[in-house]
């Protein structure tokens, strides 16, 4: 199962990228990529297990200590735009 997430707010500059490659490594199980839009905006896609993934989406709500997020939302139609997940690596792409 995977999720795609579309993260809005002051997410570039404050390290959010590093921050949810660190989450998703201390939560476990996931999978994934972290990539900056060109907009300012982050975009996060994960696999793993739903408590996995909703453990990571609800740490994303909050972000690293500089970071102000707006919103999460799901975005479903953005997983074409990534390579396919490697199976045991989250990484800033």
């Amino acid at each position: 199962m995977d999720r795609c997430l579309y993260i809005t707010g002051r997410v570039q500059g404050v390290g959010f990228r590093y921050w949810t490659v660190l989450k998703a490594y201390s939560i476990g199980g996931l999978s994934g990529y972290a990539y900056n839009m060109e907009n300012g905006d982050v975009v996060v896609l994960m696999s793993g297990s739903e408590e996995k993934m909703n453990e990571l989406q609800a740490a994303l709500y909050k972000g690293p200590l500089f970071a102000r997020v707006d919103s999460v939302e799901e975005r479903p139609d953005l997983k074409s735009v990534f390579p396919p997940i490697i199976e045991g690596s989250f990484k800033r792409i």
